[in-house]
């Protein structure tokens, strides 16, 4: 509690842009150490300085108490394009309660996280190749099979300790990674097209595993080639576990294929492989089996799986069968109460059953 509380007084204080002498002015403290002892939790704020605070700093008193906040704790970085920073500020608070909730729920039910993090062996100095290696290196070592796509999800939460959620993001908003202490977690906009879902996991599953090594931007742009070296090896990494080389014969000879055969011969594969058409084609340009210059070449109108102008399509479950289930152990242990649930969640309290029902999960509210 003493970590958590100075951590929250410490990213208010940096929120208000106060330096620790300044706040040590508002507590009545003698000196900025004290404060430094605060925020790294060597000394507990006393009750009476809570009060203060709250008072003081204009505050809330669950912004210091509340074990589903992540202030000055959970580390994002969102992959968006043009979201202005208030309206990102905002969303976050609400995927750290998504996430602080699971920590926490976590803690009061008994499931411990993973003892060890697993880590790609890659710095920036590494190269492209360097990337696209690792990744296929993934797909073989967690055994993902011909079409990794529909198992990475699955493979990160059991295998590698990940929290993934499917999420009802803000538009321009498709996916983000988070970094605690003990729990690393990623999100997904569940209305994006199956394909970019899927880039955008694989994408964010690279930071989590260079956290230390390379740490991501808090905003980055999302475009599947481009923006900052981290960022174009976390394409490349991705690129490859969505589409090993192993799952690209067909493509052995295409540079003498007419456009239409190549065009056809994308969509197709890329409707089995689960990405699009646009990612595909860049990673036959990445393995050198196209060249750039045809890749640009080809008409976006005619790759059909991007989602530009597509059909409504069922979307994944919201949240996560782990997140369900743990929610539900939670509630079945008075760990939370069914309103809280619903209000975290944004569902009424009769919806939380289907959210459940969703996952596979057994609870029944009212019982």
């Amino acid at each position: 509690m003493a970590n958590m509380i100075g951590a929250r007084v410490k990213a208010l204080r940096q929120r208000r842009g106060l330096s620790q002498d300044a706040l040590a002015g508002i507590f009545g403290f003698k000196d900025r150490q004290t404060v430094s002892a605060l925020e790294t939790g060597v000394r507990r704020l006393a009750a009476a300085e809570l009060v203060v605070a709250v008072e003081k700093l204009g505050v809330e008193l669950d912004y210091f108490t509340d074990p589903f906040r992540l202030d000055g704790e959970g580390r994002f970085s969102w992959r968006q394009n043009g979201v202005a920073p208030e309206q990102l500020q905002a969303y976050e608070q609400d995927a750290g309660q998504w996430i602080g909730a699971y920590r926490a729920l976590a803690a009061d039910t008994g499931l411990r996280a993973p003892l060890m993090r697993k880590a790609l062996g890659l710095t920036k100095a590494s190269s492209f190749e360097d990337a696209m290696d690792a990744g296929e290196r993934f797909v073989a070592e967690l055994d993902l099979g011909p079409v990794p796509a529909l198992r990475l999800a699955s493979a990160m939460e059991a295998e590698l300790g990940i929290l993934v959620l499917m999420v009802d993001a803000q538009e321009g908003i498709s996916g983000a990674a988070c970094r605690l202490p003990e729990l690393d977690a990623v999100l997904i906009a569940r209305s994006e097209v199956p394909g970019r879902r899927h880039f955008d996991l694989a994408h964010e599953l690279f930071h989590i595993l260079t956290w230390e090594a390379m740490p991501p931007a808090h905003v980055e742009d999302a475009s599947d080639f481009g923006g900052s070296r981290v960022e174009q090896l976390a394409n490349s990494f991705a690129a490859a576990v969505l589409m090993p080389a192993s799952a690209l014969g067909e493509f052995d000879n295409c540079a003498a294929l007419a456009t239409e055969v190549l065009v056809a011969r994308l969509n197709a594969v890329a409707d089995e492989l689960h990405v699009t058409s646009s990612a595909l084609r860049w990673r036959l340009a990445a393995l050198r089996r196209l060249t750039k210059a045809r890749a640009r070449a080809i008409p976006e109108s005619a790759l059909r799986n991007n989602g530009h102008g597509a059909a409504p399509r069922e979307l994944p479950a919201l949240f996560s069968k782990p997140f369900a289930e743990l929610l539900a152990a939670g509630l079945e242990e008075g760990c939370i109460s069914h309103r809280r649930a619903a209000a975290l969640c944004g569902l009424a309290i009769d919806d939380l059953e289907d959210l459940f029902a969703a996952h596979g999960v057994q609870h029944v509210i009212g019982l």
